[in-house]
């Protein structure tokens, strides 16, 4: 096992990977911008140190500081979290170079999932379902623009190396397909410096549908049931739950074992989640494999009762998986709600400032997963994620009522927060009907929103504020 870990991330997930180290006896590093400074992860590591200005660039992407950093503090392990440096195949090969072990598969393998248009080819020679489009890489708006009217409209274009929403437009018409194309591909060599895109047949109103699966090396692969993440805006989950209301026990059957047989078509080490769209005819496709911890794992913590950074950090020290397909068993239902420093009456305008009052909601099978407190300050820097708020229960009516109970409770003074949209969604009939899909907030939800009710308030916010002091948001 790992003697000290260098954890090459920052927020929620730093202090996540810590905790599980700190369970397990492994020594943490933490890294940190000169903007997180006073970031939870800093305090909580055995030991920190600076890599660059707040710029992601010259820290948390900078692979030459992180490896110095951890030569330097004598680590010999990286975890890389997500986001950042989590799917680059150049620092898991530098990492590997350096004799320091990469928390996470191959450089190989990252390379050959991580490229959207090298994975489609790889699970259409592996029998799996994909979705029609473009079997080689499109450069240039002339051939894609043929790929689609080949294809007919409407169509996705999609960024080969992209994730999280960036580098992706809907094109429904040879109209505006040139303008899709550039913006998407301008957006792709910003974010990932790479210019190689893809086509694909945009599926209307899907499901997003994706699968845990962890792979050791001696190749046992399992798959942990499936997470419903169709709660979206612009391409990026809001909520997500698990298990799906639309998958059967004999589609979840079929669908983890096509997941694991993507898994293994590529020699899969590590964690990783197989992505499908659901079609309404229960119809799925393969979209794309992410060779990396998600954000939103805890919801298959909570239902198969497994720590799934515990298990990372087993496997990348030689260790086997610790259970057998056989004994993976899904209990009950778990609900994720993303909280974010953002203004859903402002378009989701990012607010970065100082928080002035936190009170986290608790009790039986309620977690937080945050590195935020009292009079920390929100940098501007960075994603807007401040806090995972997850909820279990027996089955989704009751998650779903926790979790309203635990948004009542939740406070976050100071800085504008999505707290109340994530109780709208949550209270919507459409959404506790299960009647959902990728356009779920569009559908029920304007672009901009001119007013949050503010019903949450009678779950018990407005109790707690009162007593707190009588604050209480306008």
């Amino acid at each position: 096992m790992f003697n000290k870990i260098l954890i090459a991330n920052r927020g929620e997930i730093a202090v996540r990977i810590i905790r599980a180290c700190r369970e397990m006896g492994i020594k943490t590093v933490a890294v940190y911008s000169e903007a997180d400074i006073d970031s939870l992860h800093t305090l909580l590591a055995d030991e920190a140190i600076c890599i660059g200005p707040a710029a992601s660039g010259r820290s948390y992407l900078n692979m030459e500081q992180i490896l110095s950093a951890t030569v330097a503090m004598k680590a010999d392990a990286i975890h890389p979290g997500f986001g950042f440096l989590s799917e680059n195949a150049k620092f898991a090969e530098l990492c590997e170079k350096c004799s320091i072990a990469f928390i996470g598969p191959s450089a190989e393998i990252i390379n050959k999932m991580g490229n959207k248009s090298e994975a489609r080819k790889t699970m259409m020679e592996a029998g799996v379902p994909v979705v029609p489009g473009s079997k080689e890489p499109v450069y240039t708006v002339e051939e894609a623009r043929k790929i689609a009217e080949d294809m007919g409209y409407p169509v996705m274009i999609k960024a080969s190396s992209g994730g999280g929403g960036k580098g992706m437009r809907i094109s429904r018409s040879s109209e505006d397909f040139e303008a899709n194309f550039q913006n998407a591909q301008m957006e792709s060599i910003k974010g990932f410096d790479d210019d190689t895109m893809y086509i694909e047949k945009y599926i209307e109103k899907p499901r997003h549908i994706e699968f845990q699966i962890m792979a050791d090396k001696y190749g046992n692969v399992v798959h942990l049931g499936e997470r419903d993440c169709s709660i979206q805006r612009r391409h990026q989950k809001v909520l997500e739950e698990s298990p799906s209301i639309a998958i059967s026990p004999e589609l979840r059957k079929q669908m983890g074992e096509t997941a694991v047989k993507a898994a293994k078509a590529v020699g899969y080490e590590n964690a990783g989640t197989i992505e499908f769209l659901l079609d309404k005819d229960r119809n799925f496709y393969f979209m794309e494999m992410n060779t990396r911890i998600q954000v939103e794992h805890p919801v298959t913590e909570m239902v198969t009762d497994m720590d799934l950074i515990k298990e990372q950090i087993n496997i990348a020290a030689g260790g086997k998986l610790s259970v057998t397909q056989d004994q993976v068993e899904i209990r009950g239902h778990a609900i994720e709600c993303r909280i974010n420093a953002e203004n859903p009456s402002k378009n989701f305008m990012p607010c970065p400032g100082v928080i002035t009052n936190v009170h986290f909601p608790g009790g039986r099978g309620v977690r937080v997963d945050s590195h935020i407190y009292c009079d920390y300050k929100v940098p501007a820097n960075y994603d807007s994620m401040l806090l995972k708020l997850i909820v279990h229960d027996k089955d989704r009516e009751s998650a779903i009522a926790k979790m309203r109970s635990a948004l009542g409770e939740l406070i976050i003074e100071g800085i504008e927060t999505n707290v109340d949209f994530q109780y709208e969604i949550l209270s919507h009939e459409a959404y506790q009907n299960g009647d959902t899909d990728t356009h779920f907030i569009p559908t029920y939800f304007p672009p901009v929103l001119q007013r949050i009710t503010g019903d949450r308030y009678d779950a018990g916010y407005g109790a707690l504020t009162q007593a707190a002091g009588g604050r209480r948001p306008a």
